[in-house]
């Protein structure tokens, strides 16, 4: 079903009840999860513990806290696709009230074992709530919107992440000796406002309200692991989610001892470097939507993980060595040399670690089926506890061999471009669409207007004017969904474009004169990928126009709606007669210069039509119609 037109910014999601009760409740509780693990640590120094103490929590509290990922997120994934979402969210969020009530309890009497068994109980709440947190997303946002969505989401709980470690770090400091009190208070209010804001959260339908829950932890496992395989695209994407977990776990576990011993500062230039890290990963993460249109446009990855290594490189050779200076606070570290420069650094790092990420996590939702959606979310979270594990063993691998932590960033920078070719390798879409977004985006604006029109789900032909070799990219470029291109095999063969196009799955058409054979094998393929629900691109015209105007409509769209009568969206593009890849001085074989860089193109659809109703002169009329409104 078509949606309504309506006028769209990614902060206006805030205002909206589809999504920011889940917004903030998801927020505060990452805030309040990392109010209390900090303020776990202050108790232990406000304390006076002893080093056996310190070291204790050290070693078991990131073990218990990840435990719980490994135990039930197949569980959880299960319970995500059977319960309605909004119930279950305000389950888990009274979860969090009982769990802190009873950490509470342990900063009251100073228990350290209860402190930590509330820990572990932590870890089970926030793997139960993983699945159903992005699988809720595809329930209550618009195909055009995952990518903004899920950027607010990076960025709330980057910055919930870090606040969180200032309050719950400075709870000690600022209350004395009613510091236990004052922190059990905090983190049961905390638990009881999200619990309060999620009881807002609209209803979200379950994704598979008759499946039967397996109760057997390590089947269940691997049968959430299988489900992340089945696609390419999303077993990659997935992959890539892990990594960005791995990177994460090895940047911010040396964080620490990098701003003491290599950037000579306290612990407040620590909480420095973790603000940049955090508040970039923020920025990249908000930036997705800008750069990707509001599309799905996995063209980022690459981008987000080549700026990872750069930045990570840059910081390496920024300071190789331990600090000629120690003790320095934050604006005392500025006035040294190379301060600016490591500081931009791990703002890079962030910046394109959320570039990296959000769309990674906007595919995974788009392309997997909405009734197993938070099964996969659930193996993405078993895969992620898997990464995370393997990254601290490296890191303390790395420690035994007495590697320097500027080493292990430069050997993560190498480790993080080698596996990012890797993956791309794997799944070559990933550069494809890489390579189309750096070329429309490089040389067009695009300016869309009514894209709301193509459906969200099930099958669609798109009908549009043909103008230019870049057509194509330009319209998979605008519309969220993935588009089966049917173009003329000649186009299809264009050397360096062909790779594209094949990647892109686009379906090659010969006249039946030329080669009638693969006329028909192309219309099967249509027919074929609209039965199976996708979205099929048609340029009816049949070749690209010869002198700026629309030509006839062939009557082949005809033939594709009497075998199947889907719906119809008829497109129009505008500002690309002018373009270097048109016809426009009567041949293709003269490359020439456009006119200029950056040019506005403007792409317009209209309403869906009923696939039974129309011919190729109705449909050739809508889109005349479209070219001259857009005007």
């Amino acid at each position: 079903m078509a949606r309504e037109m309506k006028p769209h910014s990614q902060s206006g999601l805030l205002g909206q009840r589809r999504f920011s009760p889940f917004f903030f409740t998801q927020a505060l509780g990452a805030f309040n999860d990392n109010v209390y693990r900090q303020a776990i640590i202050a108790l232990l120094f406000w304390m006076g513990a002893s080093t056996e103490d310190k070291q204790l929590y050290a070693t078991l509290a990131p073990a218990l806290f990840i435990a719980p990922y490994f135990l039930f997120s197949a569980l959880a994934g299960q319970i995500a696709e059977k319960l309605e979402k909004s119930r279950l969210i305000r389950i888990t969020t009274a979860m969090e009230i009982a769990i802190m009530a009873v950490a509470a309890f342990g900063f009251a009497t100073q228990n350290l074992v209860v402190l930590l068994v509330a820990l572990f109980c932590t870890g089970v709440q926030s793997t139960l709530i993983g699945p159903v947190k992005y699988s809720i997303l595809p329930s209550v946002l618009r195909p055009e919107e995952l990518t903004g969505g899920n950027g607010l989401v990076e960025m709330g709980t980057s910055v919930s992440i870090l606040l969180g470690m200032l309050v719950g770090g400075l709870v000690f400091a600022l209350a004395g000796a009613y510091g236990p009190m004052v922190a059990g208070v905090l983190v049961v209010v905390l638990a009881v406002t999200g619990h309060l804001v999620s009881r807002l959260i609209p209803v979200a339908g379950a994704n598979a309200p008759q499946l039967r829950i397996g109760w057997n932890p390590i089947p269940e496992s691997m049968k959430a692991l299988r489900l992340t395989r089945r696609q390419p695209a999303v077993r990659n994407s997935v992959l890539g989610v892990s990594w960005f977990w791995f990177v994460g776990t090895v940047l911010t576990s040396q964080l620490p001892a990098y701003a003491e011993a290599n950037l000579g500062g306290d612990g407040q230039l620590y909480l420095f470097a973790l603000a940049l890290f955090s508040v970039g990963t923020g920025v990249g993460s908000m930036l997705c939507e800008k750069l990707s249109a509001r599309t799905v446009e996995i063209g980022l990855v690459p981008i987000g993980a080549f700026g990872i290594s750069a930045f990570l490189l840059h910081l390496y050779f920024a300071r190789t060595g331990y600090a000629p200076v120690t003790g320095l606070g934050v604006s005392a570290f500025l006035d040294q040399p190379d301060a600016w420069r490591i500081a931009f650094d791990l703002a890079g790092i962030g910046l394109f670690a959320g570039i990296f990420v959000v769309p990674l996590f906007a595919l995974i939702q788009s392309r997997s089926p909405k009734a197993e959606m938070s099964r996969v979310i659930a193996g993405m979270n078993i895969q992620n506890a898997l990464l995370i594990v393997a990254a601290t063993g490296l890191v303390l691998g790395a420690h035994h061999l007495r590697w320097s932590i500027p080493q292990i960033f430069l050997a993560l920078a190498i480790a993080n471009a080698l596996v990012t070719l890797w993956i791309f390798s794997i799944v070559p879409e990933f550069a494809m669409r890489f390579l189309s977004w750096l070329l429309v985006r490089s040389l067009y604006r695009l300016r869309t207007r009514g894209i709301e029109h193509v459906p969200d789900d099930g099958p669609a032909l798109i009908v549009c004017n043909h103008v230019s070799y870049m057509d194509a990219l330009i319209l998979a470029g605008s519309i969220p969904r993935p588009v089966r291109f049917v173009m003329y095999y000649r186009i299809f063969n264009v050397p360096v474009m062909r790779w594209i196009f094949r990647t892109a799955k686009a379906i090659p058409i010969a006249g039946a004169r030329e080669d009638p054979a693969l006329m028909q094998r192309a219309f099967d393929e249509i027919d074929a990928a609209l039965a199976a629900g996708e979205v099929v691109g048609l340029f009816p015209e049949g070749a690209l126009t010869k002198d700026g105007d629309i030509a006839a409509f062939k009557s082949g769209v005809e033939k594709i709606l009497e075998r199947r009568p889907v719906p119809v969206v008829p497109m129009a593009l505008r500002g690309m007669w002018s373009s270097m890849w048109s016809r426009r001085d009567g041949s293709m074989h003269r490359m020439r210069l456009p006119r200029r860089f950056r040019a506005h193109v403007d792409v317009v659809a209209a309403a869906p039509l009923d696939g039974s109703l129309v011919d190729a002169p109705m449909l050739e009329m809508q889109v005349r119609a479209l070219r001259g409104d857009a005007a």
